[in-house]
């Protein structure tokens, strides 16, 4: 079989997923094609079209998560959980869809610093679909507790009710053992302090890897905090989307290294 898979959402030209999908039908020894197609929200319906002729595999990014949820016809369980989607999947006529950003960035966690996050302190910055499977892979290894912070007060109180240890940005201060920012490069303000709370033990990771050194990053760099972009992630939740979708276990730390 020849598998035609890519990456869709807006925008996509900067995505390093083909670079992905392509190391990743190499290391399974199979063949196969990735593409870029950019869809943005008013052509959303586009993507029931794309999964149905094109491709048989697609990851999905901003902000289209929720749109491939609500179209998969059966979905895991973190899929149903944190009504995102980023992978589709057809087989025998039937759309699947799964979510492998959550896990993907405890891996990334665990392989950079050797982090356990059960009993951690987090706050995650953003409450859309990347941050929804995010806080729900940090409460099923046993956070202590996240806080969110986020313009959109719907989403995160939407969070807040979907887990007992998840807290809107009224929790009162606590030492921070990671911080993660999920909110798009294009949609930040002008970065000028870190949060309260945090340590030189503190992990803070920014999910964005473009620009790679983001200003974010490099004022927790500043404070004494270990930290790291989103590449690790990307990498991570990519193995664990080619493992679903073809059967074959990948290794993220290979995939990581063809991206560098």
């Amino acid at each position: 079989m020849n598998w035609r898979v890519g990456i869709a959402g807006s925008p996509v030209a900067h995505s390093l997923s083909p670079q992905l999908h392509e190391a990743g039908l190499r290391l399974a020894g199979l063949e196969g094609t990735s593409t870029r197609v950019e869809v943005g929200l008013n052509d959303a319906e586009r993507l029931r079209g794309l999964i149905t002729t094109e491709f048989d595999a697609l990851s999905i990014t901003s902000p289209l998560k929720h749109v491939a949820y609500e179209l998969s016809e059966e979905r895991s369980d973190v899929a149903t959980r944190t009504q995102s989607v980023n992978s589709l999947l057809r087989r025998d006529g039937v759309l699947y869809g799964e979510s492998t950003d959550g896990e993907g960035f405890i891996n990334a966690l665990v392989a950079e610093f050797g982090l356990v996050v059960e009993n951690a302190h987090a706050v995650v910055l953003g409450a859309g679909g990347a941050a929804s499977a995010i806080v729900d892979a940090l409460v099923h290894h046993g956070v202590a507790s996240v806080v969110i912070h986020a313009r959109h007060e719907a989403k995160v109180e939407e969070l807040c009710h979907r887990y007992q240890n998840v807290f809107s940005s009224s929790l009162v201060y606590r030492p921070v053992d990671l911080v993660v920012n999920t909110v798009p490069v294009a949609g930040r303000g002008l970065e000028a302090a870190v949060l309260q709370g945090v340590h030189h033990e503190t992990v803070a990771v920014d999910i964005t890897y473009e620009p790679r050194e983001s200003s974010w990053r490099e004022l927790y760099e500043a404070a004494g905090c270990r930290t790291m972009n989103g590449l690790a992630m990307l990498a991570y939740q990519a193995a664990l989307q080619m493992q679903w979708w073809w059967g074959v276990a990948l290794d993220g730390a290979k995939l990581l290294e063809a991206l560098q």
